[in-house]
């Protein structure tokens, strides 16, 4: 699922920008967890985006889409059911996280065309479940993340950690924005790692 024509996009590599472009994240925990991914591309002349967020000492998560953007000697691994790669980071433990509701508002981080933070807003639509699964496979929300959200955080209205958007579908006029929920995105670190659950949860 990459390129900028699919179904489903993932949200890398296209060559506009979205959401509003921002100096800071508010959230101190997340701003100090996130980390910006960027990447040269053909001669130089285009550029691929994305997004990474801290998620426990030492690890950091993203999107598998975005291999070609994380140091291949870093990573610790890849879920085997989830577009989500595991690598790791000298930057510091996960900021907390809280449990994704309907109707919830959310915000969302990424990277611009020009390698700018943006900031997506948006309302929870949907929270979607897989059989035998003890946490939530996806959610949906709707919001102005586009090209370079791939990877980043989906926070809560307290600036907690909800969420890593992985892709978007337009609808009509409205775009719904897909992010793997923060529970999921543990177990399936914690598959990777073969070990304990991630601290601070």
């Amino acid at each position: 699922m990459t390129g900028c024509a699919l179904a489903l996009l993932i949200l890398t590599g296209c060559t506009t920008s979205s959401g509003l472009a921002v100096k800071a994240i508010a959230s101190p925990y997340v701003a100090a967890a996130y980390i910006p991914l960027h990447k040269r591309t053909h001669l130089g002349i285009d550029s691929a985006n994305g997004a990474a967020v801290a998620i426990a000492p030492g690890m950091a998560v993203t999107v598998a889409p975005n291999a070609n953007l994380v140091d291949p000697r870093s990573v610790a691994g890849s879920a085997r059911d989830y577009d989500l790669l595991f690598f790791r980071t000298r930057t510091g433990g996960g900021p907390p996280i809280s449990v994704v509701q309907m109707g919830m508002a959310v915000t969302a981080y990424g990277q611009g065309r020009d390698g700018e933070l943006r900031l997506a807003h948006g309302t929870v639509r949907g929270v979607h479940t897989c059989p035998g699964c003890t946490a939530s496979a996806y959610f949906t929300f709707t919001g102005n993340a586009g090209p370079g959200f791939s990877g980043g955080p989906v926070l809560d209205g307290q600036g907690r950690l909800v969420g890593i958007t992985f892709g978007y579908r337009d609808i009509g006029s409205q775009r719904m924005i897909y992010a793997y929920d923060m529970n999921r995105v543990d177990e399936e670190l914690r598959r990777v790692l073969k070990g304990p659950a991630a601290p601070n949860r």
